[in-house]
């Protein structure tokens, strides 16, 4: 028998992610070893003689580092035969029993993270909403846009513009429906209604495209959205109604078409693309002519900033006046932030600074794709939930784990073993502000993905005129209120990508960014999130009650969710309360 499983409390205690300086007990069953050595390692390697006692247990207690990162272990077992023989984590690297090791080894993790680590309480819990301002909602704005190049929908139900960027072949995304800042506002009855808590806001600055994850100008809202005003005057209407707005910061890079790069000169300043001259220049890498730059992927209207430059952190992070405060003081809430894997931990660690002093509770959350534990990014091992950079991220690895447990592409094992590996690594403050989505502008919507209609095999053409059968539909359907119903017995946020509520279909990008169809909505299938989402925001256990999962077969698992007298941070409550889930495709 060997035998380690770092998901059981009896081999290793206290379980999960620990705090600096913390003492862990891990004990490892073998009953026929002449010794077995535990081998830890954070920057040095160090082996601890293990404990027998006598039957078939052996156990170190260590003393985690001083400082936040990642504390490995493994065990070497010398047994009476005289074999030697290796024991460590899973080539996964998620935890619970491990295996032996012929060759390499993977080890187990511990995710050291600081005692002060706390995320916004708003965000514990939260149901969030996530919208394409363009395509949401439209009503009068008191802003001008003088822009030639865009072309603006007359009828909000037409269908959208497929034009490609020559250069590149990425979607131009010159087309717009005229959703407004002030359209979601009027909108927030809607909102409140679903059980909405936290509204996050795809990038609202000026900028070329109807996705403007192109930035024009961090200091306006594009025109066509609406002013500055509208804005604060959105989130102080979403304050009062119980809601938070969390805005997206893309801070990798800009537009080639912005006062900072200036290449088509479109704006009154000497951008980089003008030489160096430009104040902005070395916000960029030229690699030769100005037509030669650093861009992001490849795609030159996105040209790379360097974001080590001093210049470019002081307009980011400059108390007040800086870009991450700034808009903080206006009245968001924090920030998502596009590409936080390109972004450099120090950058990272300085916007965190720049947030929390504008407002202590405001939100820094990641777009990280990853376990967001011990992501490799750039040839740095990288950890997200220490307490020094992100608050928490979207959660993508729980999104492939839902979507492959109700199409039946993976089992029930499957995705307990990813729910019990994030227990594993990632701090409470950290995983229960995890944003838990199936829906978002980057992926096919979530109804054709559940019925095998994805399209990425199409043409554009062929994906435009992609229409689910009514089977097809109700067939996605049943298994989005699969998801809904795994999505809010969670830990975490449950999050909804706008209309996907409603029905919404259609093929990845650009079409999974159809207006909200207002007026053909499923009332049936939104009704059943509203029910959903609302009884997630008024129930304790839901948000702060403790999880364990139990698989019952491949098909079928149970998600228990408690509260017994302390809630998942600690914290004391007088509830003594269960919801138990039965999750069965």
């Amino acid at each position: 028998m060997l035998l380690h499983d770092s998901h059981k409390v009896f081999f290793r205690d206290p379980l999960g992610p620990a705090t600096v300086g913390a003492k862990v007990t891990l004990r490892f069953q073998c009953d026929e070893a002449a010794s077995v050595i535990l081998r830890t390692w954070t920057g040095k390697e160090l082996a601890y003689p293990m404990q027998f006692d006598g039957k078939d247990t052996w156990e170190s207690v260590v003393t985690l580092p001083a400082e936040p990162g990642l504390f490995w272990y493994d065990f070497i077992i010398y047994r009476k035969d005289g074999r030697i023989l290796r024991y460590g984590n899973h080539e996964d690297l998620m935890g619970g029993e491990g295996r032996v090791w012929k060759e390499g080894m993977q080890s187990f993790q511990i995710t050291v993270y600081d005692p002060a680590f706390k995320t916004p309480k708003f965000m514990h819990g939260a149901n969030i909403y996530q919208i394409f301002p363009d395509r949401f909602h439209h009503a009068p704005t008191k802003s001008v846009d003088n822009r030639k190049d865009r072309h603006i929908h007359e009828n909000w139900d037409e269908d959208l513009l497929t034009d490609s960027d020559p250069r590149s072949g990425d979607h131009m995304a010159l087309d717009f429906f005229w959703g407004t800042l002030t359209g979601i506002q009027e909108k927030l009855p809607y909102l409140k209604e679903l059980g909405v808590d936290v509204i996050y806001l795809n990038p609202i600055f000026r900028a070329r495209s109807n996705h403007r994850y192109d930035t024009g100008d961090y200091t306006q809202i594009d025109p066509l959205l609406g002013t500055e005003d509208e804005f604060k005057a959105l989130c102080k209407a979403a304050k009062a109604a119980g809601m938070n707005v969390m805005l997206d910061g893309v801070f990798s890079h800009t537009g080639e078409d912005s006062r900072y790069f200036n290449h088509f000169g479109n704006y009154d300043t000497i951008g980089a693309y003008q030489g160096p001259e430009s104040p902005y220049y070395e916000w960029y890498t030229f690699k030769g002519s100005r037509d030669e730059y650093a861009c992001w992927w490849g795609i030159p209207s996105l040209p790379e900033c360097r974001k080590n430059n001093p210049d470019y952190q002081k307009f980011m992070f400059q108390d007040k006046t800086g870009i991450v405060p700034r808009w903080i003081h206006a009245g968001s809430s924090g920030w998502r932030l596009d590409v936080a894997d390109e972004l450099s931990m120090d950058f990272l660690r300085k916007l965190r600074v720049a947030a929390k002093k504008a407002d202590p509770e405001a939100v820094v959350l990641g777009e990280v794709w990853e376990d967001a534990s011990n992501k490799v990014a750039y040839g740095e091992m990288r950890c997200y939930c220490t307490g020094d950079t992100l608050d928490s991220v979207m959660n993508y690895p729980l999104r492939e784990a839902i979507l492959a447990f109700v199409t039946g592409q993976g089992t029930a094992r499957d995705l307990a073993r990813l729910i019990n590996h994030q227990a594993e690594v990632y701090p409470a403050q950290f995983r229960y502000a995890l944003m838990n989505l199936v829906g978002s502008h980057d992926r096919a919507r979530v109804l054709n993905v559940l019925c095998g209609k994805e399209g990425k095999e199409l043409s554009k053409d062929e994906q435009q005129a992609l229409r689910l059968t009514p089977a097809e539909y109700e067939l996605a359907v049943q298994r989005y209120k699969l998801c809904v119903d795994i999505l809010c017995a969670l830990p975490g946020c449950p999050t909804i990508y706008y209309g996907d509520e409603a029905g919404l279909t259609g093929c990845p990008d650009p079409f999974c960014r159809r207006p909200f169809p207002w007026a053909h909505q499923d009332k049936a299938l939104h009704d059943f999130v509203a029910a959903k989402l609302n009884h997630h925001r008024e129930s304790d256990v839901l948000r702060l009650g403790h999880c364990d999962v139990e698989v019952i077969d491949d098909d079928a698992l149970t998600i228990t969710r408690y509260l017994d007298g302390q809630d998942a941070f600690g914290n004391a409550t007088d509830t003594h309360r269960k919801e138990v889930f039965t999750i069965r495709r």
